[in-house]
């Protein structure tokens, strides 16, 4: 079981970083980024359990940091020029909840019921992604109204962000997560610890 569950995380770590340091995982889209990112820390999380999620939502978020520094968006560089370190709490703190409020929730659901670990692997995907887009994009306009910047402007631009990418980025995460993750259950048995 040890050896899975550490190749599992050891491949799911290689597809972030892969994902993370070319523009596969973060695409520009002006003026906002869309990500895929997620994905292997989503699936990571319900296939290998929380620690390991937390290890890929770490891994996300500093491969999001790199990003930023190296490559930031409109709506990053604002707060890069004025605080590097709001950018690397706002880019690693909003990836670490993706793997804790998708385990929360898919705990929830299940209720450790094997009949409602499709429906839980889904709703948690789904609620994994969203928690990205939700609380980046939130952290981003908070820091916005902190640093006193043009708030009001860059609300518009996050909220269509936010309704447009975080829509196909929720979509993506149900289409994909749920069939590989129920499909890599069947494969090597649940090895959540």
């Amino acid at each position: 079981m040890k050896t899975k569950k550490l190749t599992q995380a050891g491949v799911l770590t290689a597809v972030t970083l892969v994902l993370g340091l070319t523009p596969l995982g973060i695409i520009p889209i002006p003026p906002a980024n869309v990500t895929i990112m997620h994905l292997p820390v989503i699936i990571g999380t319900l296939t290998c359990g929380l620690g390991v999620g937390l290890v890929l939502g770490g891994v996300f978020g500093l491969s999001s940091v790199y990003a930023a520094f190296t490559r930031p968006s409109a709506l990053v560089a604002p707060i890069l020029a004025q605080s590097p370190v709001l950018v690397v709490v706002m880019s690693l703190g909003a990836r670490l909840l993706v793997p804790l409020l998708t385990h929360l929730v898919y705990r929830a659901i299940t209720q450790g019921e094997i009949r409602r670990q499709r429906t839980g692997v889904l709703v948690a995907s789904v609620c994994g992604s969203l928690t990205n887009t939700v609380f980046y994009l939130g952290l981003m306009l908070l820091f916005y109204t902190l640093l006193g910047l043009n708030a009001g402007v860059v609300l518009g631009v996050i909220a269509g962000a936010g309704a447009l990418n975080g829509s196909c980025e929720a979509v993506a995460a149900a289409l994909l997560c749920t069939p590989i993750v129920l499909g890599v259950r069947r494969a090597f048995g649940d090895i959540r610890g």
